[in-house]
């Protein structure tokens, strides 16, 4: 009987990488929420288990769209691995979105 190598074992695919993903919002206006439910979608249909999703509302905290240089909003911001990504927009275009985030490969 072979053994099967365990769950957790990196093999180098872009499958074993985590996405840290930024979602810059504007409280809840119709595009921002959009923006994150097209965003919730495709993370749970092309990355289950594989990235982690802060929003950050700037509304409230608007001084953090210095760190990453945010101009227009809903903006999605993909911090790691690097280089960094964003994409502007309501995220509608799931193909663009990860053609951006640069894991259309995992696209079923």
């Amino acid at each position: 009987m072979k053994a099967k190598p365990p769950k957790t074992q990196a093999t180098g695919n872009a499958t074993d990488v985590v996405l840290e993903l930024r979602l810059y919002v504007a409280g809840q206006t119709p595009k921002s929420l959009i923006a994150l439910k097209n965003l919730k979608k495709i993370c749970e249909e092309h990355l289950q288990g594989r990235y982690r999703l802060h929003v950050i509302d700037l509304v409230e905290t608007p001084q953090l769209a210095r760190d990453d240089q945010i101009l227009a909003i809903p903006t999605l911001v993909r911090n790691l691995p690097h280089p960094i990504r964003k994409i502007i927009g309501d995220l509608s275009d799931t193909q663009r979105v990860l053609v951006g985030l640069d894991v259309r490969s995992q696209a079923k």
